[in-house]
């Protein structure tokens, strides 16, 4: 009779206790869940768009029984890759121009621009990529051929970093920049007294006010461009480093309506107007959109030779770069954003601008904790300066800047400045973290290149040989973090993503290797074979 009772029982318990349903139990699988013990997990179960139980034992089942299961036949899943700095919305109007990324000559260049214009005519044409420092004859391009094949067309071409561009003479005359024209926050390049056709920086904003905008056709089938390029690649958060507000307002209704599913935190670019209206209206958030942050420029590019410098170049004397937003509206602009509830992001290459920068987030912070301002690139750092990263300023950085950078970095740098160059580890042993990105378009979208830069700090050819300025790489687990939770605390979310745990949501990828274990010389070919956003397939 007690036997009996007993399974009465057992069967009564069952019946009033039965198991919840989830949308998907995943199982078999190698999963680094990037939490605050960086532990391991073999099987987690995903209802209504996040993570509800991460175990490392079948005892998921024990509580769940799900709608759908997936075997991950052993293969790892990391959480879904954030870019901590990247240019989304630029990469798919990318698609829509010449792509002139890895041309090799100025002749390759013009072959291109040519052929897309046969197959694409245009009033206006645009192309970007190209990057003087990968030719053989390593100088800025004139417009001379330019202005022979397209006299009356105006051309654009954007230099890789987009803190240059090439323009021919009808461009020219539509901007009104002539040899009189005074540069400021950059410089109008001449040559022989003659204008090149190379402007780089603050000049460039008098060709983009005659630029005719893309339409809103345009608009969406870049938005749409960009997100398949990145799912591709098992990137599930994006930190577009500059945006407008209607760019912004746009990503919102494609959000909205379910026609973009790419999570997007959204640095407003520092314009009189975006500042007005953003800073006054506060912190937009939903669970696809974070806006809460201003985009500043502090300076140029160091590929260009815009960045700004303590001392002159060492390829160039007697230049210095130059500042794009002055040093007393740096501070200011620090001062006004302090005020509200935004972060201010700012570009900072040269040494120069990054001690403007990190004195008048210094001085703007002072009794305001944890607001998480950030330097974006933070490239070139005096050695007395990193002390400023021990005060919660965090050095959002992009590895593959270094593996691109280093043939040349030296030329523009010296020796002994190099040495406070890329300095990631040093970087983050005084931060405590570090976000890591991209700058895409400016390099290459897949974050397997970021880690692989980051651990090995070599090129994919295997360049140098024992790594370059090892000092300074991270760890794989360093490098992870950068790529998810750090990312994500860098933008107030590492309460909802970044990590695969319990309440969060439920972004993550299956690779095709462990990238935590495969050889270093294999990351670069990983692939992101799934991709789950909100638990939703996406790729």
């Amino acid at each position: 009779m007690k036997k009996y009772t007993l399974l009465f029982s057992i069967g009564f318990f069952l019946a009033c206790n039965p198991k919840e349903e989830v949308d998907l139990i995943v199982h078999n699988a190698n999963i680094y869940t990037v939490d605050g013990d960086f532990s391991k997990a073999s099987y987690m179960a995903i209802k209504d768009g996040k993570f509800v139980a991460v175990t490392e034992t079948e005892e998921i089942y024990q509580k769940y029984t799900a709608k759908v299961e997936l075997d991950a036949k052993g293969k790892t899943i990391v959480p879904g890759f954030i870019d901590a700095h990247c240019h989304f919305y630029a990469l798919g109007l990318n698609q829509q121009v010449v792509d002139l990324v890895g041309t090799t000559s100025f002749e390759e260049i013009l072959d291109k621009v040519m052929a897309f214009q046969k197959e694409r005519p245009s009033d206006f044409i645009f192309g970007r990529g190209w990057d003087q420092n990968d030719w053989e004859v390593k100088e800025f391009p004139t417009k001379d051929k330019l202005d022979e094949m397209f006299p009356d067309t105006p051309v654009v071409l954007r230099r890789i970093d987009g803190h240059a561009i090439l323009v021919n003479q009808k461009t020219l005359d539509l901007a009104g920049i002539t040899l009189e024209t005074k540069a400021v926050g950059g410089d109008i390049i001449k040559k022989d007294g003659k204008l090149t056709g190379i402007l780089v920086d603050g000049p460039m904003g008098m060709v983009d006010a005659i630029t005719p905008q893309p339409d809103r056709k345009t608009q969406i089938q870049a938005l749409k461009d960009a997100e398949r390029l990145c799912f591709g690649y098992g990137l599930t958060t994006v930190d577009d480093a500059g945006l407008g507000r209607g760019t912004i307002e746009l990503i919102d209704s494609l959000q909205q309506v379910g026609d973009l599913s790419i999570r997007v935190y959204a640095m407003v670019s520092s314009s009189p107007d975006n500042l007005d209206y953003f800073l006054n209206k506060g912190i937009i958030k939903t669970d696809n959109l974070n806006v809460r942050s201003v985009k500043v420029y502090g300076d140029g590019a160091l590929g260009s030779r815009g960045a700004a410098l303590r001392e002159p170049y060492s390829d160039q004397p007697g230049h210095y770069g130059a500042m794009v937003t002055p040093v007393d509206q740096i501070g200011a602009l620090a001062e006004r954003i302090a005020l509200s509830d935004y972060q201010m992001n700012t570009h900072a290459i040269g040494d120069s601008a990054n001690v403007v920068v990190l004195r008048a987030y210094e001085k703007a912070l002072e009794g305001k904790p944890n607001r998480r301002w950030k330097v974006e690139h933070a490239q070139v750092i005096s050695p007395a300066d990193f002390d400023y990263f021990s005060n919660g300023i965090i050095p959002s950085i992009q590895p593959t800047h270094a593996t691109s950078d280093m043939y040349w970095a030296e030329d523009r740098l010296g020796s002994d400045r190099v040495k406070g160059a890329y300095a990631f580890k040093e970087l983050l042993d005084k931060a405590g973290t570090v976000a890591l990105g991209t700058d895409f378009p400016v390099e290459q979208v897949s974050p397997f290149l970021t880690f692989y830069a980051a651990v090995a700090r070599k090129d994919v050819n295997n360049y140098p040989e024992g790594g370059y300025q090892m000092e300074n790489a991270l760890s794989r687990e360093e490098t992870l973090k950068g790529m998810t939770i750090w990312a994500a605390h860098s933008n107030f979310e590492e309460q909802e993503k970044g990590s695969i745990e319990p309440g969060k949501f439920a972004d993550f990828v299956i690779l095709s290797e462990d990238i935590m274990s495969v050889p270093i010389e294999n990351v670069p070919n990983i692939e992101a074979e799934q991709v789950f956003v909100g638990g939703v397939q996406v790729k």
